[in-house]
């Protein structure tokens, strides 16, 4: 299952480009910027293994590169999708103390993690057993921020995914950590699970914390992605 949504936005090359005939391999290595928010040649082409038929995938991807598509979930990733306050702390606390993040999105006003195939069905388990699901309140005496539902996509279910080139500057799909290789490193369950218990545990304590986020007028590459495992 692969589709790909029509979008109108032009390349960000310095020229027009035309859709039609685009070499996307090629233009995904011209690209410049920020490298961790802009999806590689090797990222691309793990994206498309996620399809049923990479090779039409492509060839798509060839057709409009600018556009947003749809991926099936469940094979190659699962998504964990979250508010996209508590998704940008959940990645302050995976990249300041933690190993890194897989590749994220946002998309609606939401955060999409990209995981391990299998965290969609394990995640909620795991919240649920420790009693950090939305509105739990956990041990006695302990002090806890609440843990927002999360919408965990895998098998049998599909995600829009941001554009190959061209960052949205209007709300649209984009890129926070981009994939830039054909086998990048997922969080599992118990590491998304992690970052949902630290993140609960300082909601009370944030008000003066730095973010390492920047404004969202600055194009600054806050994630050095050498350090993911």
């Amino acid at each position: 299952m692969s589709a790909w949504l029509k979008d109108e936005t032009t390349l960000r090359t310095g020229a027009a480009v035309a859709h039609h005939g685009v070499d996307i391999f090629a233009l995904l290595r011209d690209q410049s910027g920020s490298q961790a928010a802009q999806v590689t040649a090797a990222g691309a082409a793990w994206l498309a293994g996620a399809a049923p038929y990479p090779r039409s995938t492509l060839a798509q991807w060839e057709e409009r590169p600018t556009a947003p598509g749809v991926l099936p979930c469940g094979s190659a990733f699962d998504v964990v999708n979250v508010p996209a306050l508590f998704g940008r702390r959940m990645l302050e606390q995976l990249w300041a103390e933690g190993p890194g993040s897989g590749p994220v999105a946002t998309h609606r006003g939401r955060m999409l993690l990209f995981a391990a195939p299998g965290t969609a069905q394990r995640l909620p388990s795991l919240l649920a057993w420790e009693e950090w699901g939305a509105g739990g309140s956990g041990g006695a005496g302990e002090s806890r921020g609440p843990v927002p539902p999360l919408l965990c996509h895998g098998t049998g279910d599909a995600v829009t995914v941001p554009p190959l080139t061209c960052a949205s500057s209007d709300g649209g799909p984009r890129w926070v950590v981009a994939p830039d290789t054909r086998n990048p490193w997922l969080p599992g369950p118990d590491v998304l699970l992690w970052a949902c218990v630290r993140v609960s545990r300082s909601a009370s304590s944030r008000g003066g914390a730095h973010s390492i986020f920047p404004r969202a007028d600055q194009g600054a590459n806050v994630y050095d992605v050498t350090r993911r495992r």
